[in-house]
């Protein structure tokens, strides 16, 4: 399983919600250089639909999309995403 060591940077959305789940990575991205890496742990269904699909309308490349955790109704997944220019 990946985690944040493999990515240039890290964000943990786990407590947020949408839109403001998509709105913390679009900010992060925006800070980092072109072909850098951001590792986004996010939770629940709605931002695992909805976060990478937003960042690849904004050109970026989603390199993995695995679950991390999944228990008790809880789904928390990691996200690796490299900025495109």
């Amino acid at each position: 399983m990946s985690n944040s060591c493999d990515a240039d940077y890290f964000l943990d959305i786990t407590s947020d919600v949408c839109p403001i789940t998509f709105v913390k990575t679009k900010l992060k991205l925006e800070k980092m250089q072109v072909g850098e890496t951001l590792s986004v742990r996010l939770k629940g269904e709605e931002p695992r639909r909805n976060v990478p699909e937003s960042v690849q309308e904004l050109g970026h490349l989603i390199l993995k999309l695995e679950p991390e955790v999944i228990a008790e109704g809880v789904s928390v997944f990691h996200l690796l995403i490299q900025k495109k220019g």
